[in-house]
C-alpha cells in the first residue's frame, strides 16, 4: 500500500514540474542532481487590465411640429351705442326727450352740465359744437336735422393729436375746441377765436391808454404757463373768466358770449361753466400742450392809427350871488 502511494505521489509530481518555464526547468534539474530535496519556485504573473470608455454620440432628428392656432376674433364694443328710437327735433325746448338728447350729446363726447331735461346754455353750446362738427347750421336748435345726425352718430369726434397726456386743440376752422386724453376725445367744447380784424380801443384798466392790434389766435404748439383761479379778471380788453393762459396775454378763458362765428380779440373763449369744468376735472394744468391750427380770417379795410392823446379840461360853471338889492323873479 505504501508503494501505490508513493508510485502516485511522483505521478503527481511530474506534471507540475514539467509545466514551468525553461529557466525554473534548469534550476530545477540542477538542483535535483546536487539535492534530493524537491525546490518549488512560485511564478507570480501580474495582468494588467485596460479598460477603454467609448464615447458614443448620438443624433436624434425630431419631425417638426406643426401647431395650427385658431384665428382670434377680437370685437371692440362701439364708442356710441345705437338707439332703440331716433331723437325727436325738440328745437330748444325742455323735457323728457331733451333728456335723450342731452345724454347723447355726453355719450359723443360734447360737454354740457348733465341731462336734467333743462334745455340750458351748455346744452346749446353741446349742441352748436355738434353742428359745427358734422356741418349742420349752428343754430344751438335740435331741428329736425340736428336730431338725424345725433340718432345715425356711430363715433365721437377725434382730433390730430396722438400723443401720450392731454393736449387741448384749439380748431380754428371748425371753432370747437377738443381736450385729448392720450389720443382719445375727453370733450368737445364750443368755442370762439381771434375775429381776424383790426382793434382800437381804450384800455379797460387804464382809460389814458389805447389798445391797438389785430385780432388774432397765433397758430402753433404752446403751453399753458400761468393762470387765475378765481372769477372774473379786469384784462385790458374787457372781463375774462378763470384764464389760462399759453401764448403771452392770449389765454382759454370763460366768457358771456360765445358765438358760432369767431369774435375775440385772439383768446379762446369758452363758456364759463365749460371752464368751471376744466378747473375742477383738472385735465388742464400749467404745463399742459396747447395746439392751435387752422386758418385765420383776412381783415377788412386798413389798420387804424393810434389817435394822439390830447388833454381836455372842463372847469365848472362859477355861480355868483346876486346883489344884496336884487329880486329874483321866477319864470311864468
Amino acid at each position: 500500500m505504501e508503494r501505490w502511494r508513493t508510485a502516485l505521489l511522483g505521478f503527481v509530481l511530474l506534471p507540475v514540474l514539467s509545466g514551468c518555464s525553461d529557466g525554473a526547468a534548469q534550476g530545477a534539474t540542477s538542483a535535483a542532481s546536487s539535492n534530493p530535496e524537491v525546490s518549488v519556485t512560485t511564478t507570480t504573473t501580474s495582468t494588467s487590465s485596460t479598460t477603454t470608455t467609448s464615447s458614443t454620440s448620438t443624433t436624434t432628428t425630431v419631425a417638426p411640429t406643426s401647431t395650427t392656432v385658431a384665428p382670434t376674433t377680437t370685437t371692440t364694443p362701439p364708442e356710441v351705442s345705437v338707439l332703440d328710437r331716433p331723437l325727436v327735433a325738440v328745437g330748444s325746448s325742455d323735457g323728457e326727450e331733451t333728456v335723450r338728447v342731452q345724454t347723447r350729446l355726453l355719450e359723443l363726447g360734447f360737454w354740457h352740465l348733465g341731462a336734467d331735461g333743462d334745455f340750458g346754455h351748455t346744452t346749446k353750446q353741446a349742441v352748436m359744437a355738434f353742428q359745427k362738427w358734422t356741418g349742420l347750421e349752428t343754430s344751438g336748435r335740435v331741428d329736425e336735422a340736428t336730431a338725424v345726425a345725433l340718432t345715425s352718430a356711430t363715433a365721437r369726434p377725434t382730433g390730430q393729436s396722438s400723443e401720450s397726456g392731454v393736449v387741448v386743440e384749439v380748431d380754428k376752422d371748425r371753432q370747437l375746441l377738443f381736450i385729448m386724453n392720450n389720443g382719445r376725445l375727453a370733450w368737445a367744447l364750443n368755442t370762439s377765436t381771434g375775429s381776424g380784424q383790426y382793434y382800437l380801443e381804450l384800455n379797460q384798466k387804464d382809460p389814458t391808454k389805447w389798445e391797438l392790434g389785430r385780432s388774432v389766435t397765433d397758430s402753433g404748439r404752446f403751453k399753458v404757463n400761468r393762470e387765475r383761479p378765481e372769477g372774473w379778471w379786469e384784462g385790458d380788453l374787457g372781463e375774462i373768466y378763470r384764464p389760462k393762459y399759453f401764448n403771452g396775454g392770449i389765454a382759454i378763458h370763460g366768457s358771456r358770449s360765445i358765438p358760432d362765428y369767431p369774435a375775440s380779440h385772439g383768446c379762446v373763449r369758452v363758456s364759463t361753466a365749460a371752464m368751471d369744468m376744466i378747473w375742477a376735472s383738472g385735465l388742464v394744468p400749467k404745463g399742459t400742450a396747447v395746439w392751435v391750427y387752422g386758418a385765420d380770417i383776412e381783415a377788412e379795410g386798413e389798420p387804424p392809427v393810434m389817435p394822439t392823446t390830447t388833454t381836455t379840461t372842463t372847469l365848472a360853471p362859477t355861480t355868483s350871488a346876486p346883489p344884496a338889492d336884487s329880486t329874483s323873479v321866477a319864470p311864468a
